[in-house]
């Protein structure tokens, strides 16, 4: 995905006296190329990799990034892949029994409910919707432990939608601290970004904004001093930077 925005980073930044409205989403676009730049070379998310990995399979990431919550990247790939490696389609993970799929996930974070979970969401997607993954936000949110984090991601990595920005934490905390929003939850999170940011970023906001945070933007002792986008950020709740 890095590379489809590589032809919007020459795109020019000149006016000065205007609006706060426009000076903020200018502040945006610098943010976004810059962060363009400073990701390549790091570490993808692991939901990202599975994409890339399984050709944007609908199916894998869902999987993928139900497991992922609150779970650490590399524990994610590696259950991800155990899973995989024991069923790969709706219908063969379905026959799966709730106590194999948890002993093939562990030790990702609420494994247990997380089972239950991937057996209840192929079950139905075999018995609603023909063993394929719905294209829509509206089913997708039927299915059993899917929210709209999850949804959000399935439509961009694999539906290739730009019409969808998916927050996770380290978007929530990144674009507080940005400045972009104040908001409370992840959900009132994705609604202001959607207001506050121009849509030719949404698709790519998770991706920049998760790789920044994993690395550089953490949620205690952010390394300010290495960032490349302090210039436009507005630090708000940082304490204790390094």
């Amino acid at each position: 995905m890095k590379e489809n925005v590589a032809a919007d980073l020459s795109d020019s930044l000149t006016a000065t006296h205007t609006p706060r409205g426009v000076r903020a989403s200018r502040a945006v676009g610098k943010v976004m190329r810059a962060l363009a730049r400073e990701i390549d070379g790091l570490e993808l998310p692991a939901v990202e990799k599975i994409s890339e990995e399984s050709q944007e399979d609908p199916f894998q990431v869902l999987i993928g990034t139900l497991l992922s919550a609150r779970t650490q990247d590399a524990t994610t790939a590696a259950a991800s892949a155990r899973l995989f490696r024991a069923a790969r389609t709706p219908h063969t993970m379905a026959k799966l029994t709730v106590k194999r799929i948890e002993r093939l996930i562990y030790p990702v974070s609420f494994y247990r409910h997380k089972a239950r979970h991937v057996r209840a969401a192929c079950r139905m997607l075999v018995d609603r919707f023909g063993g394929r993954v719905p294209a829509t936000m509206e089913e997708l949110l039927m299915l059993p432990g899917v929210g709209r984090k999850t949804a959000n991601l399935v439509l961009i990595l694999s539906f290739k939608s730009v019409k969808n920005i998916c927050v996770d934490t380290h978007v929530h905390r990144i674009s507080n601290r940005l400045g972009w929003v104040s908001t409370r939850t992840p959900d009132e999170t994705e609604q202001a970004l959607y207001r506050a940011t121009k849509a030719r970023w949404w698709p790519y906001i998770n991706l920049y904004l998760v790789t920044w945070g994993q690395n550089v933007c953490r949620p205690l002792s952010p390394r300010c001093g290495a960032c490349a986008i302090r210039p436009y950020c507005a630090r708000i709740g940082v304490t204790n930077a390094r």
